[in-house]
């Protein structure tokens, strides 16, 4: 589990195809403990993945056939820079939202615009999606926990405060460009469990 407070970031440093799917190599400078921390969890821009190797600030991961479909991380580039985060722990200040690096989709930047030093980005996505999208609620994009601050129809507008532009990957999305994005938890799990009880009330 995550919370989407993004202090570290990654270079991609490696990418190849092998006989068990994608390894991503991602150099940065995230505190690890080598030898504890091997087949633990990382968050990577978004993604929770389990960390296989580490050498020399070189994190590797191994990724899914899901998620290569799910998720942008096959079309990261050499350089690409990555928002990181280690998991929380029980008892940490939950400074964002709970996040548990299960992308649900992509979403693509529609427009930028620029108000002072913040950023105002406009994402769209697939309409079936329009039903996890709230005025003021929680979203992670990238792995950062944001708040929604404007919906219309199936496209939803984030504000990004010129820290957050610093510390993440954002400051470098461009229109066109698809990111990762994962809905609250807490909705989906109210979302589908007013679905269940609809369902259930009308064989009744």
């Amino acid at each position: 589990m995550f919370n989407g407070i993004i202090f570290n970031t990654g270079k991609v440093k490696k990418k190849y195809i092998d006989s068990s799917g994608l390894i991503l190599t991602i150099n940065s400078k995230i505190n690890i403990n080598s030898k504890k921390e091997i087949g633990s969890s990382i968050c990577c821009a978004g993604v929770c993945l389990t960390l296989t190797k580490y050498k020399n600030n070189n994190l590797s991961f191994h990724i899914s056939k899901e998620t290569i479909k799910r998720s942008n991380l096959s079309m990261l580039k050499i350089n690409d820079i990555v928002n990181l985060e280690k998991p929380i722990k029980f008892g940490d200040r939950i400074s964002g939202h709970f996040i548990q690096g299960h992308v649900d989709t992509m979403a693509r930047v529609k427009k930028i615009k620029l108000s002072g030093k913040s950023w105002y980005i406009d994402f769209s996505l697939e309409k079936k999606f329009k039903k996890y999208l709230i005025n003021k609620g929680s979203i992670a994009v990238n792995g950062i926990s944001l708040t929604i601050a404007k919906v219309k129809k199936n496209v939803f507008q984030v504000a990004v405060i010129p820290h957050t532009l610093k510390l993440t990957n954002l400051i470098k999305l461009q229109e066109k460009d698809l990111a990762n994005i994962e809905f609250d938890i807490l909705l989906k799990y109210i979302k589908n469990n007013w679905k269940w009880k609809k369902h259930h009330q009308l064989k009744k």
